[in-house]
Order: structure tokens, then sequence, then C-alpha cells
């Protein structure tokens, strides 16, 4: 795997997980209390033996930027690094990144200078374990000039996804990026040839690209540097390269789950608190999942009845009763409050108690939850300050509403609180 170099693309604007990337790339939006979604991408690398990793950012990429430099720091005894590629303006390339191609062609000379064989590309939004290892021998047993990771899946969400069909020996032979009405129907497949049973087969009809890669080095250049104009791989540098490349696919059948929206993101981290043994696990040793270490105080739980959720480091929580959630990092939770089914992303510091104590007697509302209130199917983003008597319980069932200016969104009918934000004591929403 020395021969191996990895590109994780950190994604484009994350409209349809706005307010979560309000002010902070999409891979650095905070999962499952303690970590971002860099580190899934990051650490697959690392526990594949991919240690020459670079990462491509554009938007709100400072949190992320500064989570890398903190988090993966190789020894100087090795040729090991996680490095940031900023978008920027050149002479040759005056635009920002257009797509993904075009992000990975303004650093071509990067990659060009390496002496390795193949180039993993790599999505930073996806929640996964995978072992690179796998996927780049198949590459090179199968002499692939493009292998692409897939899964089987179902109607419902196929349209969102690249869609193939193969041959009996895995090589791709037709590609579509998110088909619709009868272009979508025309991709259907017979799904046993990947080895799933009947019943499976019906329920997933499909073959979806992963948006994962790997490439022949001087493949990814050639075609890189043949059609400028062509700016995304999913669309156009792959089903473009099909009639004359051997493009391989990879079926990858462990959970994997694409984060591109509010409600995906919140059932992903849900999912985490299930028993006896959720989808995805961050308890396995021999693949752990890496982040930055905090050196946070161990949590206080005051009194509380906790049921089936994951609780953060650092939190402190007081007599009140958590069912089915996730408390991030130096959570407070105050008497007498209720969370279920909701995600709480803590805060970045803890307020000094002199300015809690000051709040309390002006009138002002501490970081945290405030006592006696009720949190139901929501995300509070980090810091944010609710205060006593909330509830946040989407009363009159809404699926969409803008509410910035009041420190919150409903988007799927999930209640989402700004980061940074201030909900007053009182509050129904």
């Amino acid at each position: 795997m020395k021969k191996v170099l990895a590109i994780v693309l950190g994604g484009g604007a994350g409209t349809r997980l706005y307010p979560l990337t309000k002010l902070r790339a999409k891979p650095a939006v905070p999962l499952a209390g303690k970590y971002r979604l860099i580190d899934i991408p990051v650490s697959n690398c690392i526990n594949s033996e991919i240690f020459k990793i670079y990462v491509l950012t554009q938007f709100n990429s400072a949190s992320l930027n500064r989570h890398l430099a903190r988090a993966y720091n190789f020894s100087g005894f090795s040729d090991g690094f996680v490095e940031v590629l900023a978008a920027q303006q050149t002479k040759d390339s005056p635009d920002w990144f257009q797509g993904t191609a075009d992000a990975v062609r303004q650093y071509l000379s990067i990659v060009e200078d390496w002496d390795v064989e193949e180039v993993v590309i790599l999505s930073g939004d996806h929640l996964y374990r995978m072992d690179y290892r796998l996927f780049v021998e198949r590459h090179r047993t199968t002499n692939a000039d493009i292998t692409l990771s897939v899964v089987p899946i179902g109607e419902k969400n196929a349209s969102e996804f690249g869609l193939m069909k193969i041959d009996p020996s895995g090589r791709v032979v037709e590609f579509s990026e998110k088909p619709k009405g009868d272009a979508l129907k025309h991709m259907q497949v017979d799904t046993t040839k990947l080895g799933l049973n009947a019943e499976q087969a019906a329920e997933k009809p499909y073959i979806a690209s992963m948006g994962i890669y790997v490439f022949k080095k001087q493949v990814l250049v050639d075609l890189l540097k043949k059609s400028l104009e062509q700016t995304d791989f999913g669309k156009e540098i792959i089903p473009g390269a099909a009639a004359t490349h051997n493009i391989q696919a990879y079926l990858f059948d462990g959970y994997w789950e694409d984060i591109g929206t509010i409600e995906s993101f919140y059932d992903a981290n849900l999912a985490l608190t299930e028993q006896p043994t959720p989808a995805f696990s961050f308890y396995d040793e021999k693949s752990p999942i890496y982040t930055r270490s905090r050196y946070l105080p161990p949590s206080k739980l005051l009194d509380s009845q906790i049921t089936e959720s994951m609780i953060g480091e650092g939190c402190i929580i007081k007599q009140c009763r958590i069912h089915h959630s996730v408390l991030g990092v130096r959570s407070r939770v105050m008497d007498g409050c209720t969370i279920e089914d909701s995600l709480l992303m803590g805060a970045d510091f803890y307020e000094p108690a002199p300015e809690r104590k000051t709040h309390a007697e002006t009138g002002g509302i501490p970081i945290g939850i405030g006592a006696n209130t009720t949190i139901r199917r929501a995300i509070i983003d980090k810091n944010a300050r609710i205060g006593a008597d909330v509830m946040l319980i989407n009363k009159e069932g809404v699926e969409e509403a803008l509410r910035e200016d009041q420190g919150f969104l409903i988007r799927s009918g999930i209640v989402v609180v700004l980061k940074n934000a201030t909900i007053p004591n009182g509050t129904i929403v």
C-alpha cells in the first residue's frame, strides 16, 4: 500500500445538510458525540495502511483544517501525512473547484510528483468501515483502469446515486448518474448475481456507486488532462471512460450510509444507540475510528435515568431523563429535563461558573439545556443556549420551516437548533 495515494473530497456547499453546514464544511460536521465525518475515511485509510492522504476543501473549511491538524500528526520518522489542499486561484486555474474531478485536476501536479501506482478517491461524508486493501487488490487482480466500490440499493433512493450495469466478470458496461423516470427503470438489474437471495434482490434491484474510486495513476492523469471541460467524476469522467477503459465494480457488503441530508444524518447517529449490536459500531478494536484527543474529564451523571443512549466525554447531567439520544462532548443538561430521540452536539468549551452565575442573576441563558426543558426528535448544534421550561417537540408536526431569526429550522420534521443559537425561556416549538 506504499504505492497508493488517497484523496478525500471535502464536498460541496452541503446545502442538504444546512444548517449544520452554515459555519463548517460537510466533513467537519460532528458525529456520534465526539467524532467528525472526516474521521471515517481518514481512519479507514490508516487502518488500510494508506498513510499518504490529501483532503481537498473549499467551503467553510477553517474548522475542518483545524481538526485535521490537531488529530492526525504522524511521527517524524514516517512519510505519512494528512494534508489539506484548499481551493485556490492561480494563473492556470483562476476558478474555484467546479466539481469532484476539477478539484483533483487543479492539484494534478502534486499527484504526478508522487511515485505511486494507484490513487484512491474518497468521499468525506459517508459512514462505513472498509478495508481499502481488498479494494485495491481487486483493482490490481482484474488489471482495471478504474474500480468503483458499489452497493445494491432499493428504488426509494436510487435516483440519488450513479447506477450501473455489469457483466459476469464484474466489468461495468453501462453507467448512469442519478437517472429519473424511465431512465431509472432501465438501470434495474438482477442483483442475485452479486450474491443476494431472491427476496433481497427484489428489494434492491439497482447497483449504486458509493462515490469511491481506485484509479491507475496514469489513467487518472490522462483522463483529467484530456477533457478539461469535464468537472465531475460520476457525471462525466467515468461514464465517458466506460467504452474505452476497463472499469470494474467492487461489491461492498458492509454497512454504508451516505450522510447527505438532515434526516439521514439524524437517523445514522441515533442508529448508533441500537442494542445489542448497532449496524455500525465504534467499538471495533481491530479497525478503530480515530479522532482528536481532547483530554476531557469523565462525564458526571447525577440522579438521572439514561436508556439506549450514548454520552460523550466531559458532560454534566443532573436529575433528568434521557432516552434514545446521543450527547456530545461537554453537554450540560439541568434538572427536570426530558430528552428523547435527539442529538445534542455539546459545546466547544466550558462556560466558567462565574459567567453561568451571572447569567442566572441577570436573566441570561448559559450554554446547555435549561431546567425542566423537553426536547424530542431534535438536533441541537454546538454551543446552543436552551432556556428553562422550553419545549422543542415540533408540536404542530411541521415538515419544513425556516426560522433562523429565532435560532432554529425544521427539516424533515426534525427541529434543528443552530450553532451558537439562543432559545429563550419558555419557548414552545
